[in-house]
C-alpha cells in the first residue's frame, strides 16, 4: 500500500527548511498523525532507524 507520507508536501518542506514554522509544525504533528504511524510502522526496521535519525523521532520503538 502506498502512503501519502512519501510525497507529503509538508515533509518535503521540513526536509528543505526544518527550522521554518511549517517544518516545525510537521515535525510536531508526526508525533500523533495516524497516517505517519501507518507509514512508519510499515517500513523495514532498517528504514525505521533511518527515519528516526533523520527526524529525531522516538515513538514506536521496540522495547
Amino acid at each position: 500500500m502506498a502512503h501519502a507520507c512519501e510525497n507529503c508536501k509538508f515533509r518535503a518542506h521540513y526536509d528543505a527548511k526544518p527550522k521554518s514554522v511549517l517544518g516545525r509544525f510537521w515535525r510536531w504533528y508526526i508525533n500523533f498523525c495516524p497516517g505517519w504511524k501507518a507509514y512508519f510502522t510499515s517500513q523495514t526496521p532498517e528504514r525505521q532507524e533511518e527515519l528516526r535519525k533523520q527526524y529525531d523521532f522516538k515513538k514506536y520503538q521496540c522495547k
